[in-house]
C-alpha cells in the first residue's frame, strides 16, 4: 500500500503543469486582420488604438512570427480545426464542401470532458451554418454574413437579430461561459466576421478616424523602380478589384477603404476586452488560456495590392497572442515560426486529448508555457489555388523559411520569386535571377517540389466556374 502511494504522489510530480487539471481555452478568430494592425506593434498607424490586444501582449505571450499555410478564409479555418494543409484537408478554397468524414479537433475535446461552443463565421461550404459535430453550443450564419441585423442559425433554428454583428456574437459567447455547467473545463470558438470587407464599422467607431492620415507603403508606388524583378501579374491586379488603383472595381477610393478597416477592427478590440474582463470578473482568469489570431493577413497597398490570397509577407502574415495569467510569462515574445496549422494540436496537448487526425501541425504549447522552442524545422508550405470567381491571383506555392521565401506559380508564364526576409522584409528585391543566390533558389524549389509530392499535393483542383460574379469578371 506504502508502495503504491508513493508510486501515485511521484507520479503526480512529474507530470506537465497543465496536466493536472484541465484548462479552460476560449480560441478568438478575426477575419483579415494583418499582423502589424496592433497599437503596440511599431509599424502600426500611429492613430490605430487597440487597448485589450495591447493589454494581451503585455499581460500574456505574443507570437511575432504567426503565420497561415492557406491566406484565404475557408481553407485557413480548416486548417485551423484539423491541423492540415489545405491539400490534405481538402477545403481549398471559399466554395468547396467539406469532405465526408472530415472531423474536427473540438470533438475530440469533448471525449475528455470539455464543454464546447462555436460562435461566429464557419464560412466552410459557402452556404452551409448548419450545426457541426464538435460543439455542444452552435451559433453561426451562413457564407460571409453580415455586419449588421443578421440571421443566426442557434442550435439549428434561424434567429434574426438587429444590432451590430461583433457585438452580438460576443453576448452569444459570454451568454454561453454563464449558462456552462459549472466545474467541467470548456472550450469555446468566439470566430469573428470583422474585418472582412466591405468594411463595416459599428456605429460607435464610425468615422472615427475620418482626420486620420494613412500610412502609405514604399512598395505602394506605381513605378518601374518599384515593380523591377516582380512578375508581371502583380502589376497587373493594381488595376482590378484587388488593386489600389481599381479597387472593387473603382467603387472604393483606397483612403477611405484603409481607414473603415481600421475603424471596424476597433469592433474586435472591444469583443476581445469584454472577455476578458468577464474571466477576470468571474475568477476564470487563473484557469483559462485566451488565443486571438486572425484566419489570415491583408495587404494595405503593398506591391499596388489590396486584399490577401498572395505569399506575401502582409497577406500570410497573421496576429496572434496567447492570455492567461495563471500560466503564461506577462510581456513573453517569441520569434520562432507558428502556423496555423499548429493550433489544434496546442489546445489537444493542453486539455491532454488524442485524436485520430493524421495533423501536419505541431503543439508550441512548450514555447508558451517557457518560451522553449522544441528546434524542429517548422519552415513551411504555402498554398493556394485559382479561383474562378477571382481570377487575378494565379495558384501559388511557396515556401517559407525563417530567412528566405520561394514562391512558384503555377499554370502562367510568368517570373518566380525569391526574398531574403531578413535583409528585404519589405520584399522589394527578386533574387530569383541573381546568380549568388541560384543555389539557395534551386534548393528551396526542390524542397518545395519534395514536400508537394511527397503529400501527393500536385493535383491542382479545377471546378466548374458557377458564380456570378465570376462571370460578370470575365464578361
Amino acid at each position: 500500500m506504502f508502495k503504491k502511494c508513493v508510486f501515485t504522489l511521484l507520479t503526480l510530480f512529474m507530470l506537465p503543469a497543465f496536466a493536472v487539471e484541465k484548462k479552460n481555452v476560449i480560441f478568438i478568430l478575426s477575419d483579415d486582420h494583418r499582423y502589424d494592425f496592433m497599437s503596440f506593434m511599431p509599424k502600426a498607424p500611429k492613430f490605430l488604438k487597440t487597448p485589450s490586444l495591447d493589454k494581451m501582449a503585455a499581460e500574456g505571450v505574443h507570437l511575432k512570427n504567426a503565420f497561415v499555410t492557406t491566406s484565404l478564409c475557408s481553407p485557413s479555418r480548416a486548417s485551423i480545426l484539423t491541423g492540415r494543409y489545405a491539400h490534405h484537408h481538402g477545403i481549398v478554397d471559399n466554395t468547396s464542401p467539406i469532405p465526408e468524414g472530415t472531423t474536427f479537433f473540438p470533438a475530440d475535446l469533448q471525449t475528455v470532458g470539455y464543454q464546447t461552443a462555436f460562435v461566429g463565421k464557419w464560412h466552410m461550404g459557402e452556404v452551409d451554418d448548419e450545426p457541426q459535430a464538435g460543439f455542444d453550443r452552435w451559433v453561426s450564419f451562413k457564407g460571409q454574413g453580415r455586419y449588421t441585423d443578421p440571421l443566426l442559425n442557434v442550435d439549428g433554428k434561424k434567429i434574426p437579430h438587429e444590432g451590430y454583428t461583433t457585438d452580438i456574437l460576443t453576448d452569444y459567447a459570454l451568454d454561453w461561459l454563464d449558462k456552462r455547467e459549472q466545474g467541467k473545463p470548456f472550450f469555446l470558438y468566439l470566430s469573428h466576421k470583422a474585418v472582412h470587407a466591405e468594411f463595416e464599422p459599428a456605429p460607435r467607431h464610425k468615422n472615427q478616424y475620418e482626420d486620420a492620415q494613412p500610412d502609405y507603403p514604399k512598395t505602394m508606388d506605381n513605378t518601374e523602380a518599384n515593380y523591377q524583378g516582380k512578375p508581371d501579374w502583380v502589376r497587373a491586379q493594381r488595376d482590378s478589384w484587388h488593386g489600389v488603383d481599381y479597387a472593387y472595381h473603382g467603387d472604393l477610393k483606397f483612403e477611405d477603404f484603409y481607414k473603415r478597416y481600421a475603424e471596424t477592427l476597433l469592433g474586435v478590440d472591444d469583443s476581445v476586452g469584454r472577455v476578458i474582463k468577464y474571466l477576470e470578473q468571474h475568477g476564470l482568469d487563473e484557469d483559462t488560456l485566451v488565443v486571438y489570431m486572425g484566419d489570415n493577413g491583408f495587404l494595405l497597398g503593398e506591391h499596388g495590392l489590396i486584399d490577401k490570397r498572395n505569399a506575401y509577407e502582409e497577406s500570410i502574415r497573421v496576429p496572434m497572442l496567447a492570455w492567461g495569467p495563471g500560466m503564461l510569462k506577462a510581456g513573453s515574445k517569441s520569434e520562432v515560426l507558428v502556423r496555423n496549422i499548429d493550433i489544434a494540436p496546442t489546445i489537444l496537448e493542453l486539455a491532454g486529448g488524442k485524436t485520430n487526425i493524421s495533423m501536419d501541425g505541431e503543439s508550441f504549447l512548450g514555447l508558451l508555457k517557457e518560451n522553449e522552442d522544441s528546434g524542429k524545422n517548422r519552415d513551411f508550405l504555402y498554398e493556394y489555388y485559382w479561383e474562378h470567381a477571382f481570377p487575378h491571383t494565379p495558384t501559388t506555392f511557396a515556401l517559407r523559411g525563417t530567412q528566405y521565401k520561394y514562391i512558384y506559380y503555377h499554370g502562367i508564364w510568368d517570373k518566380n520569386e525569391l526574398y531574403d526576409l531578413k535583409n528585404d522584409p519589405e520584399e522589394k528585391h527578386n533574387l530569383i535571377d541573381i546568380p549568388a543566390f541560384q543555389q539557395i533558389r534551386n534548393e528551396m524549389r526542390n524542397d518545395l517540389f519534395d514536400r508537394l509530392a511527397a503529400d501527393d499535393a500536385m493535383n491542382v483542383p479545377m471546378r466548374r466556374g458557377s458564380w456570378q460574379a465570376a462571370d460578370r469578371l470575365l464578361d
